[in-house]
């Protein structure tokens, strides 16, 4: 059995699916799997997922007829990964080469279920391959811990850099949200009192999709998010929602100007 499971959702990612998954491909750990759910694409996407996994048994796609969203395409994942780690990356997304490396040393020292990194942020138009990337400078750091309480702040992990263990904690689904879901998982993993380690240095690339800051109406659609995740799935009371949104809207802001 491969000892990491990489969820991928994909839906009409022709343009970026092929260097995420050469970013999977060129780890220096080699023990891991990609599960790709084609989430109801109508471009070349499940093509180049049946030709990837004919040149790699360790590429197992699976193909959903209707989209299901991005939570119902990474939980589908979920359910087919046989790894005792659980790790994410979006199709348009990439790992430096010793991510995965890294990142398990990092969890076996720090004794640590939910382990995350920093990572840098890229433009939407970057073409090239993780291996082709310079550093830019333009870097979202890790913190050193996260409890429950502190992620309620903002979501503090990228989805792109989150790995957590099956072993100790079994699989762990996200929300159906339209938004947010990632949010809710790491909620859930740590609602217990699970502590979250983050190692602090960039092994991942977020390809922005757009220039600049977001539009007034995304705004509004991640307050809403937030909001229904709070009081919906987390069941906080409504001063502390209110308190929560206060917080992660405030430092969402900040966290758009890296």
């Amino acid at each position: 059995m491969p000892l990491v499971s990489v969820v991928m959702p994909a839906h009409d990612a022709a343009g970026t699916l092929a260097s995420s998954i050469r970013s999977v491909q060129a780890q220096s750990h080699p023990d891991w799997e990609l599960l790709v759910t084609d989430d109801g694409s109508t471009d070349e996407t499940w093509a180049m997922l049946t030709d990837a996994a004919r040149l790699d048994s360790r590429i197992r796609p699976e193909r959903s007829d209707r989209q299901l969203g991005a939570a119902g395409a990474r939980n589908a994942a979920i359910r087919r990964a046989r790894g005792a780690y659980v790790a994410f990356l979006d199709a348009d997304d990439l790992w430096l080469a010793d991510k995965l490396t890294k990142q398990l040393a990092f969890a076996t020292e720090q004794h640590a279920p939910v382990t995350f990194t920093s990572y840098y942020k890229v433009a939407a138009d970057f073409t090239g391959d993780a291996r082709d990337f310079v550093p830019n400078g333009r870097v979202v750091p890790a913190r050193a811990e996260l409890t429950y309480a502190t992620l309620l702040r903002q979501n503090y992990i990228g989805c792109l850099t989150g790995m957590y263990s099956v072993t100790a904690l079994g699989k762990r689904f996200m929300p159906d949200l339209r938004k947010r879901q990632d949010y809710g998982l790491w909620l859930s993993l740590l609602r217990d009192g699970t502590v979250a380690r983050g190692l602090d240095e960039p092994l991942a690339l977020y390809r922005q999709q757009r220039a600049g800051s977001l539009s007034g109406s995304s705004r509004l659609s991640l307050v809403k998010y937030n909001w229904e995740l709070y009081r919906r799935v987390e069941r906080l009371s409504l001063p502390r929602s209110v308190w929560a949104l206060g917080q992660a809207t405030v430092r969402s802001t900040l966290k758009r100007r890296i």
